[in-house]
């Protein structure tokens, strides 16, 4: 069987208050969704930040269940920020099989779907079926797959035009105390997926089209984002996202309006974490 899984289609920020990390989004420049409301046994809910070939998402609990019970725990434990990266597949059974078949482990095979606010006034369905790498198969954080049975009602086209010129994702960035065997053990939870270093930093390439993981240890990591305080990001999970942008001049002027100061990176520009609900974003150039 081939490897399944095809890159990265999204990642979400677990955040302590939905309304409150839309509000933070919308000031960065982003075009932020409409709340999507997960089903009553769920008592979540998320907002939904888009680009032409993959996104980010903003996932809150409403309402305390025993379905997130696991979710508020990570809160209360590992504090609110990107906690989660989506890998791409075609259909959560098949992978799951084929990734059995090559000795990789999975669970929490399930499929569900939320109502969507369309541009026209209409609710649509947004269909989705999801399966789980185990955490021993995880060297942090969550990972999961997810394939989409409507895409249409996803990548809904209202939604991907953004004021800071935001066109994708350009990478996944975690601090590690071992970057080295941690780039290593999410490699293999991808078809295309390489190691290259440079200079201490560990970048597993995850396919065409999608966005590189990129791991350091906190002296590496603390020396590229200088100046911003990485203790204010998630614990165990991932640091740091950089999205790419078409003007970076844009991005500044969102910023300069939101009285949120910038710092200058090698790459672009970067935020502290307590203006993006714990997650520390970055600028970059297309």
């Amino acid at each position: 069987m081939q490897h399944p899984v095809k890159g990265i289609d999204h990642c979400f920020a677990l955040v302590d208050d939905l309304d409150s990390a839309a509000a933070q989004y919308r000031a960065l420049g982003f075009t932020v969704s409409p709340r999507g409301l997960h089903s009553a046994s769920k008592g979540t809910a998320n907002h939904t930040i888009m680009f032409p070939d993959d996104y980010f998402e903003l996932l809150g609990v409403l309402v305390p269940t025993a379905a997130n019970a696991a979710r508020r725990a990570t809160l209360q434990t590992m504090k609110q920020g990107l906690h989660a990266i989506a890998c791409r597949i075609a259909s959560a059974p098949d992978a799951a099989a084929a990734l059995g078949a090559m000795g990789i482990a999975t669970q929490g095979l399930g499929s569900f779907s939320r109502p969507v606010d369309l541009s026209d006034g209409s609710t649509g369905v947004a269909a989705f079926s999801t399966v789980a790498f185990t955490p021993d198969d995880t060297p942090r954080g969550i990972v999961f797959m997810c394939a989409h049975d409507t895409p249409e009602t996803v990548w809904v086209p209202d939604l991907l035009s953004h004021e800071n010129t935001a066109a994708g994702l350009g990478a996944v960035v975690a601090l590690s105390d071992d970057p080295a065997t941690d780039a290593a053990g999410f490699a293999r939870l991808w078809a295309d997926g390489s190691v290259t270093a440079q200079d201490g930093t560990y970048t597993v390439h995850t396919g065409v089209r999608s966005a590189p993981l990129v791991l350091a240890d906190a002296d590496h990591l603390g020396a590229y984002y200088a100046g911003i305080d990485l203790s204010g990001t998630t614990r165990g999970a991932f640091t740091a996202l950089r999205i790419k942008v078409h003007d970076l001049s844009a991005v500044a002027a969102c910023l300069t309006r939101a009285e949120i100061t910038a710092t200058a990176t090698p790459a672009g520009l970067a935020i502290s974490p307590e203006h993006a609900a714990g997650v520390l974003m970055e600028f970059i150039p297309t």
